[in-house]
């Protein structure tokens, strides 16, 4: 067994990954596993490297599951105890995680000596790894790559937008990669995930390179960053690719597993991807077309208008911009702010007439439809699937879909 704070021999020219295991549990998406960042990660890349090599936390109870949980997928596992398991709940999968864990119960850091190291945030300790090459993925924990005695050659740090503004304090992209860049902190590359809009590869001196999310089937988003960082550690670390074509097929993997939620990630040519969404083009505004006359109603039209907010959208939600009122009042309101609109997000489970006539009026106008059907018999969606609508079966792949629509 491996004990906290012990360093570890190099073992070969392959990624160490070093993260968490930890519970994960989704209501509406049926999804209750154990992966955590570095489990996800390590299964991810267990396709493309033989032997790797896996460094995180447990509690000794749990050590023996974890072990044969994800050495069934070649994975090795190298166990430090912990004093807590950490755990996260999700309604769906882009609602907020409430994550269970205990701030104050640390254990000793890991320390992992490896030619090249894919390193995440953990939340029951810390890892100090020591590498020529290293990617590291914060995980919202605030913290850079060295300010804990890590260190590497060549470092290469990966993050969502919001986490980058929270690291850095600046809001904007440029200017907070440009401060990870600096000579103060030394990264050599600075990815920045930016949701539909693909992600941007920054280095110094160098004018950022943006690349393309892709479009799937469907959107399960628990994880997907996980794979992004293992996919671009492997290629940029290991396969020593440029960092923009490391990323671009870091992206390409995170459309596989968002459709399939499958692991490992296939070789890059058995990968089969949508087109790529373009990097130019703005999410536009979309109309949030739906029932909203029962608490259930009401609540899921809020939480897609706050998601699409959140993916960079405008919306017209006639239950916010118009309300209730007389028919000759609503109905041209509501029509006149769905002509604006690039794209319609329409909720179909209830069968709510008004919400069909808005589905038949966009199509009228070629305005592109996504219908969130949940529960709706295939029979029932004959005129929506003829008029060339797009049917997503779950909250979070309609509410992408509605947004690559309205960035036609």
């Amino acid at each position: 067994m491996q004990r906290a704070g012990l360093s570890v021999q190099k073992r070969g020219n392959a990624v160490i990954v070093v993260g968490g295991v930890y519970h994960e549990r989704s209501i509406v998406d049926e999804w209750d596993q154990v992966y955590g960042s570095g489990g996800r990660a390590a299964a991810a890349l267990a396709g493309k490297l033989p032997g790797i090599n896996l460094y995180t936390y447990a509690e000794p109870s749990r050590q023996a599951r974890i072990r044969m949980m994800l050495g069934a997928g070649g994975v090795t596992v190298h166990c430090s105890d912990a004093r807590q398991s950490v755990s996260f709940e999700y309604f769906h999968s882009l609602s907020r995680s409430e994550m269970y864990w205990d701030p104050d119960l640390q254990a000793e850091p890991i320390r992992v000596e490896a030619p090249t190291a894919l390193r995440f945030g953990f939340l029951e300790g810390d890892a100090i790894v020591t590498a020529e090459r290293a990617v590291f993925d914060p995980q919202s924990s605030n913290v850079r790559f060295r300010d804990n005695g890590s260190t590497a050659a060549a470092v290469a740090t990966v993050l969502n937008s919001t986490e980058l503004a929270e690291l850095t304090g600046h809001n904007d992209i440029a200017a907070g990669a440009k401060e990870l860049l600096s000579e103060e902190f030394r990264d050599d590359v600075v990815v920045v995930k930016c949701g539909p809009n693909g992600a941007q590869v920054h280095r110094l001196a160098q004018p950022p390179i943006l690349v393309p999310a892709y479009k799937s089937s469907a959107v399960f988003k628990i994880g997907s960053g996980d794979i992004f960082s293992a996919i671009f550690a492997f290629h940029w670390a290991d396969q020593n690719l440029d960092p923009a074509i490391a990323a671009d097929l870091a992206s390409k993997a995170v459309a596989h597993y968002v459709a399939t939620r499958s692991l490992p990630i296939p070789s890059n040519e058995q990968l089969e991807v949508g087109d790529p969404i373009p990097t130019d083009r703005p999410p536009g505004r979309i109309y949030l077309a739906g029932p909203f006359f029962t608490t259930a109603q009401r609540w899921l039209v809020e939480e897609l208008r706050d998601i699409l907010h959140g993916l960079g959208c405008a919306v017209f939600s006639p239950i916010h911009e118009v309300g209730f009122g007389d028919p000759e009042t609503v109905a041209p309101a509501d029509i006149e702010g769905l002509n604006g609109c690039d794209a319609v997000l329409a909720i179909v489970d209830g069968a709510d007439p008004g919400t069909w006539y808005e589905v038949g009026h966009a199509r009228s106008r070629s305005i592109p439809v996504v219908v969130l059907a949940e529960s709706v018999d295939e029979r029932d969606l004959t005129m929506a699937l003829g008029t060339g609508c797009d049917v997503a079966r779950d909250l979070c792949s309609a509410a992408y879909k509605a947004v690559w629509a309205s960035m036609r």
